[in-house]
């Protein structure tokens, strides 16, 4: 039967308790972590989101009505003591931060009980994630899991404080929107007052923390809810948060200055972990040559080599047709690998082959300066010693090669990459290195629309050289934008905003739209822009993702109270459901079903 607090109050949390309380009166509420009937003794671990405190009732020292009732205690039932701080009597436990202390009780009254767990509450669940999420609000008892939400409560508290400091205003952007076809896909609201027309969910407040730049705000940030109705992967989710920020009358060097304060006081604030200032920045062409990726995992070296040159006169139809169609061969040296087994390396090439590839070449350095190698019938001898030399190839090293167009050459050797550091245990969790990517193509062309299509979004200033090359060759064209990586994770992206109405237009007609387009979607905006616009720029870290790296999870559910699953499903709550006929009529919406 449960109890009321009957006018008790918590004085401390179990694990705000030391030596230093020794001899004091305290009460402390939490949940039984476990519970050990010896008998006569009776120990109880009580746990709250502080940490875990034993409670000791024996028989000399307790009431026997108090022995019984603890005697009866079951994992997770809700209990407060009072009771007296003492020095522990047994061993103390030094993987606890209350190791040498114990509470003798006074009083314990059970507040609530609890049915048998579908799992155990304990750091390092084995459990599948599907049970997890299903009783995510049990899961979210675990002291690992309670860890990785403080850790976000206090990143949280510190960015607002940071930004405070800097001269930035707090404020709030609608979530019910219009929608923006371009970027990823909208999830939509229908209006009831509107019959037939829907809002749309934000996928940023990109429009208005432009129109508090022309408000004339100054510096703004919000923690903002966003949503892209896309397929989602570990690092993705559809609803997820941004540190969302924009400033005016600046230009690069100062988004990237504050920013790079912001993160080296989250960093030492947090983790104890000093962020050497400045940051390394590297240009999008720059990380693309070197690591095969625009948002590269500098930890290691395993760099793309360009040995197009070295290879040109070869006769391997693969090298050769790969040049002749105005690509590239390029490749990675594996050290140490030369002696790979055959099957690990035919994995690689499978591997290869989802990045776009049509195979890999091989060359395997043996220790005696031999080579094994998938191609070497095809090359002259002097051909293939000069490969090696070019790849810095040495006894005992493993060379892969793809060739073909620079993007698919890139994509498969950027992945490569990074497959091989995990085989290999190279990345090192406690390790962060950041890095600036700057000078990204403004513009990339799409397959899928046969037009050009903006690489981050139509707002992006371009460098303000390379608006020469706009009309005559958009792909030359390189956007003043800037994304901060750490450890081969993009944490955020921003850029310089373009502000004058005629680049502007220059840039919608680039893209493919029409005036009438543009005035149709961003209208509100271009008005704006009519009545006088600050220079202005910004970015947008995703939180969830930070805390991911920062917890040193592989998950952004893991930092999320209460994440979908790939599908966009709520596993607790079951959401998205279906709703009654009633709710559809009033929107004056029918659901076809499929067949």
């Amino acid at each position: 039967m449960a109890e009321s607090m009957k006018g008790l109050k918590r004085s401390h949390r179990c694990a705000e308790l030391s030596a230093a309380n020794i001899g004091e009166t305290v009460t402390i509420m939490g949940w039984v972590q476990k519970s050990r009937n010896k008998g006569g003794l009776v120990f109880v671990d009580v746990r709250d989101r502080s940490g875990i405190i034993q409670v000791v009732f024996e028989e000399e020292k307790t009431q026997r009505s108090l022995l019984e009732k603890a005697a009866k205690l079951h994992s997770e039932y809700v209990v407060a003591v009072v009771g007296q701080v003492e020095k522990r009597s047994g061993a103390v436990n030094e993987s606890l931060a209350t190791g040498e202390i114990e509470i003798i009780p006074q009083n314990l009254r059970i507040l609530a009980e609890s049915e048998a767990l579908p799992f155990p509450i304990e750091e390092n669940s084995k459990t599948r994630e599907e049970v997890r999420l299903k009783y995510r609000y049990l899961d979210l008892r675990r002291p690992d899991m309670q860890r990785n939400l403080m850790m976000r409560s206090q990143v949280a508290t510190l960015t607002r404080q940071f930004l405070a400091e800097e001269g930035f205003l707090e404020i709030e952007t609608p979530i019910l929107i219009g929608s923006t076809p371009e970027g990823a896909r909208d999830y939509l609201v229908p209006s009831r007052l509107h019959r037939g027309h829907f809002y749309a969910l934000p996928q940023s407040p990109q429009l208005f923390k432009q129109l508090l730049m022309c408000s004339g705000c100054d510096r703004y940030f919000q923690l903002a809810k966003c949503f892209r109705d896309e397929d989602l992967r570990a690092d993705r989710q559809p609803e997820f948060t941004q540190i969302d920020m924009e400033l005016s009358f600046v230009d690069v060097d100062e988004v990237i200055d504050v920013n790079e304060r912001l993160l080296k006081r989250l960093f030492e604030k947090v983790l104890g972990v000093e962020v050497l200032l400045p940051i390394p920045r590297m240009t999008w062409q720059e990380a693309m040559d070197r690591y095969g990726s625009d948002k590269p995992d500098i930890r290691f070296g395993m760099e793309l080599q360009d040995v197009t040159e070295a290879v040109k006169g070869c006769e391997f139809a693969v090298f050769k047709g790969a040049i002749e169609n105005g690509g590239t061969v390029r490749g990675i040296n594996a050290k140490g690998q030369g002696a790979m087994p055959r099957k690990k390396i035919d994995k690689l090439v499978e591997f290869a082959k989802g990045y776009g590839a049509k195979g890999l070449a091989y060359a395997a350095v043996q220790e005696d300066g031999t080579v094994k190698s998938s191609f070497a019938k095809f090359m002259k001898e002097e051909e293939m010693s000069a490969l090696i030399r070019e790849m810095g190839g040495e006894n005992g090293d493993l060379l892969l090669f793809a060739a073909d167009k620079n993007k698919v050459v890139w994509d498969v050797l950027g992945a490569l990459r990074l497959e091989l550091a995990r085989q290999l245990e190279l990345l090192d969790k406690n390790e962060y290195k950041f890095l600036w990517v700057t000078e990204f193509p403004l513009l990339e062309w799409s397959e899928e629309e046969k037009r050009f299509v903006a690489m981050h979004h139509p707002f992006t200033m371009p460098m303000e050289e390379d608006i020469q090359y706009i009309d005559s060759d958009p792909g030359r064209v390189r956007a003043k934008a800037y994304d901060i990586v750490l450890n081969g994770t993009e944490l955020g992206g921003g850029s310089v905003r373009i502000f004058d109405p005629e680049i502007q237009n220059k840039m919608f007609e680039v893209i493919g739209f029409t005036q009438e387009q543009a005035q149709e979607q961003f209208g509100f905006l271009l008005t704006a822009f009519r009545y006088g616009v600050p220079p202005h720029a910004g970015l947008a870290y995703g939180l969830d993702r930070l805390i991911m790296l920062m917890a040193k999870e592989d998950s952004i559910r893991d930092v999320m109270a209460f994440p979908k699953v790939k599908d966009a499903s709520d596993m607790m709550t079951e959401a998205p459901t279906k709703v009654d006929k009633k709710q559809l009529d009033e929107l004056g919406l029918a659901v076809i079903e499929e067949e």
